[in-house]
């Protein structure tokens, strides 16, 4: 099991003619963890940072320990983005002995770094030779961050604001970071959309926070007054095979059990059982269609929305009777309309049995052309982006979302801030990009889309509830661009090169036995890179366009 290292980062910023800006530096391309991302300076609490508390000030480690939740050791995070930031960027929050800020040519900014770099001297010897303090009252407090499991390291990170020190010149460290820049929020977050920059999606989040701000005071007056409470978390208690069990943060049920059962009474179920009426909002049930599968995971999700007098379908999945007939009793047999996300056989074939039995419309768009397309599926109504339709649990809001599928719709059922998705996202995979109908430049900006409406809850097309909703389109954005540099870092090492050969190096973390599949995403990102004018496909090779 992968351990988990307390860490933290540190965001500096400063005003300028452009407005508020914020230093972002890039990891160098060999870093197990998250190479190539541009990040804020930071990295784990070393053991020896205690020792560094007797050389601080502003704050004590009690008073900063309970604004971060912690029994003890919260000033240990702030030493350790000091530290950091000193080591990555050449920058250090710190006074001298008569309070003064250092000066850029400090010379703990230039043979210290160095030393500290190599090891050669700790970071409390550093400030024991200098006289210096360090301010922690100047550090902010904004963000807590455990990495997900699945990375070759993980971390617990706290993340702070400050302003960054007057008259000093950051610079990367040419090893661990290898570029640095300093830009607006909004100005990373447009490079980060059109692919240019790599960012986390707990870098995103406190570019997001920043951006709300015009001015450095104003965003560290409302960072003090406002550091981030503790959610409740551990462990949550569910019923699983009839008996009592306990599911854990990184667990696929965890959001929806929580969300269920917000008082720890144990009665929500962690397990997806096909045929199963599970009540997910007020006017709102799912039931899971017997369709297990590698594509399907537990099956398919139908939502039913209704009042007892009237009922709508979301998505009723495959021709399956016995599933459908299920639908229709929950329904009481009253269903006026039937909405399909998409067209693919394991979401709509069930419609046309719908229709016949109750009368029902239908709501969606045709398919396109493809084997794996429900050519049955003929719409009564064909719904346009933004259109609002009424149903008994309240209005939804269509948004044309397509990429994994051309005609793929999700329903934002706004009261709720719930978000019927479909196959856009899913839980506990990556969706399947297939060309030609699969469109990898369409699926990320329809991520983007996705990303200013309002929803804080993913009702998806298999599996649980997904919770933290803007949390899950980052990742699948962020994992959608990280894959797409390793695509061009391919083509610019070996092209021209044939689809087959890109596809083993920019996936050379994928078995063997999938990498047909992974051609087939590889191909959508090489086309969106043509599209993009960084790609061209000549005589069945692929060639770089970038210099």
């Amino acid at each position: 099991m992968t351990a988990i290292r307390p860490a933290a980062t540190l965001a500096l910023v400063r005003d300028s003619d452009r407005g508020l800006e914020v230093l972002l530096l890039q990891r160098t391309w060999q870093a197990a963890f998250l190479p190539g991302y541009f990040v804020f300076p930071g990295g784990a609490v070393d053991p020896q940072d205690p020792e560094v508390r007797a050389f601080t000030s502003g704050r004590d480690d009690g008073a900063i320990s309970q604004t971060l939740s912690l029994d003890e050791g919260g000033a240990d995070y702030m030493i350790a983005a000091l530290r950091e930031c000193l080591e990555e960027a050449g920058l250090l929050l710190a006074q001298d002995g008569e309070g003064r800020p250092l000066p850029g040519n400090h010379p703990i900014l230039t043979e210290g770094r160095e030393a500290l770099r190599c090891e050669e001297v700790g970071f409390r010897a550093l400030c024991e030779r200098y006289g210096l303090a360090l301010p922690l009252d100047r550090l902010a407090y904004v963000g807590h961050w455990v990495t997900p499991p699945g990375p070759p390291r993980r971390f617990d990170t706290r993340f702070f604001v400050a302003l960054a020190p007057p008259c000093q010149t950051a610079s990367h460290d040419g090893s661990e970071t290898i570029a640095h820049a300093w830009l607006t929020p909004a100005e990373a977050l447009v490079e980060y959309r059109q692919g240019r920059l790599a960012l986390g999606y707990p870098t995103l989040r406190t570019l997001r926070l920043i951006g709300e701000f015009s001015s450095a005071e104003a965003l560290l007056r409302h960072a003090h007054a406002n550091p981030p409470t503790l959610r409740p978390g551990g462990p949550w208690p569910a019923r699983r095979s009839g008996g009592d069990c306990q599911v854990e943060p990184d667990a696929p049920a965890y959001a929806e059990v929580r969300r269920l059962d917000p008082y720890r009474h144990g009665t929500a179920s962690a397990e997806i059982v096909p045929g199963r009426a599970v009540a997910l909002a007020p006017g709102v049930t799912r039931v899971t269609a017997p369709n297990p599968g590698v594509m399907t995971g537990p099956g398919t999700n139908s939502y039913l929305l209704g009042d007892g007098r009237d009922h709508v379908v979301i998505d009723p999945g495959p021709d399956d009777p016995e599933h459908l007939e299920r639908l229709l009793a929950l329904a009481g047999g009253r269903l006026s309309r039937v909405l399909v996300t998409h067209t693919h056989i394991d979401h709509s074939p069930g419609a046309a049995w719908l229709k016949a039995r109750t009368g029902a419309r239908l709501v969606g768009l045709p398919p396109p052309p493809g084997a794996s397309q429900d050519a049955t599926f003929a719409p009564d109504h064909r719904p346009g982006h933004g259109e609002r339709l009424a149903t008994p649990a309240g209005t939804l809001k269509v948004l044309h979302t397509p990429g994994h599928a051309s005609n793929h719709l999700c329903f934002l059922l706004e009261s709720q801030r719930l978000l019927f998705s479909g196959d856009h996202i899913m839980q506990g995979s990556t969706v399947v990009i297939n060309p030609p109908d699969g469109d990898m430049g369409a699926y990320i900006a329809a991520l983007h889309a996705l990303g200013q409406e309002a929803f804080d809850t993913i009702a998806p097309g298999h599996g649980f509830l997904i919770g933290e909703a803007h949390a899950a389109l980052d990742f699948l954005v962020t994992h959608r661009l990280a894959r797409e540099h390793k695509v061009r870092r391919a083509l610019a090492r070996h092209g021209p090169a044939s689809l087959e050969t890109l596809t083993r190096h920019a996936y050379d973390d994928v078995p063997e036995a999938r990498l047909g599949v992974a051609a087939r995403s590889a191909l959508a990102h090489l086309l969106k890179l043509e599209a993009d004018g960084r790609a061209l496909q000549r005589a069945g090779k692929w060639v770089s366009l970038e210099a």
